[in-house]
Parts: structure tokens; C-alpha cells; sequence
């Protein structure tokens, strides 16, 4: 049973993580032809503030000039 983990930053919409789901369920599908019924997917959605690379957050990231 595959299952993806998938980590983005907060933001997106209901249906924006819906198709992504539904995105990633079909290439898991496609790609080592698991039953769909078995792709399991989770999406963790990680606030600006809780996120950063190289020491500075997303949300400084963006707040930089």
C-alpha cells in the first residue's frame, strides 16, 4: 500500500489540496499500477512561520525587501 507524505507551506485552498490529492493518487496509480483504493495520501500543510531554510523563515523570506 503506498503512501505519499506530502509537506507544503499554509495557504491553499480546499480545492486546491483536493486536486493535488487527486494528482497524486493518479500518478501513484500510473506509475507502479497500485489500486487506487490502496494509495493512501496526507498533506500536512506548515505555516510561514514554522518553515525555513538557511536559518530564515518563509514568511521573513517574504517580508524581505
Amino acid at each position: 500500500m503506498p503512501f505519499i507524505d506530502v509537506t507544503i507551506g499554509l495557504g491553499r485552498s480546499p480545492e486546491q489540496i483536493r486536486s493535488l490529492i487527486h494528482e497524486l493518487t493518479e500518478a501513484a496509480h500510473r506509475a507502479i499500477e497500485a489500486p487506487k483504493e490502496n494509495i493512501r495520501v496526507v498533506v500536512r500543510e506548515v505555516p510561514e512561520t514554522h518553515w525555513a531554510a538557511g536559518d530564515v523563515t518563509i514568511a521573513e523570506r517574504r517580508a524581505a525587501p
